[in-house]
């Protein structure tokens, strides 16, 4: 485990770049501005432990083989299943904000 630091902080402190990110919805700004930028950059994003990174087109075989990842190593593997299910679901239904 990584310990906490202000990652985005450290890096413009040694002349790179970064930003610390704690809202979806700045999510997609955040990555605009890392790959326009003229130098290495930092995206530290605060996320669910128990909600992994998927990518956002996940193949059926790459979920197969992070399923089979998951049940193998991740005592949380119920929660991490329960919460990823969730955001996925989230992510197909209409929001009702």
């Amino acid at each position: 485990m990584l310990p906490d630091v202000p990652y985005a902080e450290f890096a413009r402190s040694i002349g790179l770049d970064g930003i610390r990110i704690d809202d979806p919805e700045q999510v997609g700004p955040a990555w605009d501005r890392a790959l326009a930028a003229d130098r290495p950059f930092v995206l530290d994003m605060v996320t669910d432990p128990n909600v992994p990174p998927l990518p956002p087109h996940i193949t059926l075989k790459q979920a197969r083989h992070f399923l089979g990842a998951l049940a193998k190593g991740d005592p949380e593997a119920g929660n991490v299943l329960v919460d990823t299910a969730r955001e996925l679901v989230g992510s197909i239904l209409p929001s009702k904000k």
